[in-house]
């Protein structure tokens, strides 16, 4: 029952969810399943280690297959390249049961994140800034 609880309370949240709290929820999941794969080798567990790094790597190729490279430009080929790297060195962790690929991959996807959260800041930041500066906003103007 509890899981199913979980199941539901996760669906509302991703379907309430902005773009920016979709990627970074993306980041906050692979790097969780990134660290339970790690935990895995070192608890010598196989079955887990195989599912957290194919999690890990579905949630790469799907930041991977949403980039706009019509918009995102350079950026978005320097990013899709970085999650080719980071999806080679997962496949790596997995095959040879290894510890660094990962710790590889959540370096970069914790910087990532990080990144994202502060340019996600910076840019609320710029939007209420721009949006009280409008002189053509007058809130009591448009409720009367």
């Amino acid at each position: 029952m509890t899981n199913a609880y979980s199941e539901n309370y996760l669906r509302n949240q991703i379907e309430s969810a902005s773009r920016e709290q979709l990627l970074i929820m993306f980041y906050d999941g692979a790097i969780r399943f990134v660290t339970r794969a790690e935990n895995a080798i070192r608890d010598n567990n196989i079955e887990q280690r195989n599912y957290c790094i194919n999690k890990a790597s579905a949630i790469v190729a799907e930041l991977s297959a949403t980039l706009d490279h019509e918009i995102g430009g350079q950026i978005a080929s320097d990013l899709e390249a970085l999650y080719d790297f980071m999806h080679r060195e997962l496949i790596k962790a997995n095959i040879e049961n290894s510890l660094a690929p990962l710790e590889t991959v959540k370096t970069l996807l914790t910087d990532l994140n990080e990144t994202w959260k502060r340019a996600i800041e910076i840019n609320k930041k710029a939007s209420a800034s721009s949006f009280a500066e409008d002189n053509h906003y007058k809130p009591l103007s448009v409720a009367l």
